[in-house]
């Protein structure tokens, strides 16, 4: 997988070179990426990659001619590598929420381009030729996209195969098709006595039938308690059984703090 990252602060995403799964990912060649910054692409003197907004109003706004010279370079790029109709990925806080669904999607290309906005945004017109998605990570402002990209790119490579040393690890996570779409329960280790808290005794068992049946029971709990929209998206996509709607019904009507 190759991605390609427009973004007027490359050294960002020296990260990804040198952190966790990722970094490991990288130096193994399950992906690679490369930066490329707007202002190498400016069409004036100054380099200058954002001017005022039309209208008035706070802020500048990213120029579309830098941009478009920059994309223009990367694809030019590409088509020589052999990629062709990568995806257009513009971080943007009015983008649609980014999922686990979208990210098993992109997993599945051979690569992508993001685009890193900042300032006040990017002139619209540029999104309209050219962006084939944009996407937020959640209601929240940050100073540019750069962020985003780093948590965006970090869930798309550990689902790439040989970028996690065991690959079973994201069957049940959060959100995954195998865990239909729930929360994953929390996790216990060592030591059995954590001051006086003790791990649940049907983790002890060794019945993996018994303890598949308590994992459930607590995914559905806390999915209920943290995310009912997900426990709705379940039941209409016929994914609950009568079990786990017993379970949610009891769970509703104890009141209880999830533990």
């Amino acid at each position: 997988m190759h991605l390609d990252i427009i973004t007027l602060f490359p050294d960002m995403f020296s990260i990804v070179n040198n952190a966790g799964v990722i970094g490991r990912s990288c130096k193994n060649n399950i992906f690679n990426i490369c930066t490329w910054n707007p202002r190498d692409f400016s069409d004036d003197k100054r380099k200058s990659v954002d001017d005022r907004p039309y209208g008035g109003g706070p802020g500048m706004v990213m120029k579309p001619i830098p941009l478009e010279n920059t994309l223009n370079a990367v694809n030019k790029k590409r088509h020589l590598n052999g990629l062709h109709s990568s995806p257009v990925i513009l971080l943007t806080p009015i983008g649609n929420i980014f999922t686990q669904e979208k990210a098993e999607k992109l997993s599945k290309t051979d690569g992508f381009i993001i685009i890193c906005g900042r300032y006040e945004g990017i002139d619209k017109r540029f999104i309209d030729r050219f962006v084939t998605d944009e996407i937020s990570i959640g209601d929240f402002i940050m100073s540019g996209g750069e962020i985003a990209a780093l948590a965006l790119i970090d869930s798309v490579i550990r689902l790439l195969p040989g970028a996690l040393n065991n690959s079973n690890s994201i069957l049940y996570e959060s959100f995954s098709d195998a865990n239909d779409g729930l929360l994953e329960p929390y996790s216990y280790t060592r030591p059995y006595d954590y001051k006086g808290d003790y791990v649940p005794d049907v983790l002890l068992t060794g019945n993996h039938q018994k303890i598949n049946i308590w994992r459930r029971k607590k995914a559905l709990e806390i999915t209920m308690l943290r995310r009912p929209d997900l426990i709705e998206k379940a039941r209409y996509n016929g994914l609950l059984s009568y079990d786990d709607e017993e379970i949610i019904l009891n769970f509703l009507s104890s009141k209880k703090d999830y533990n």
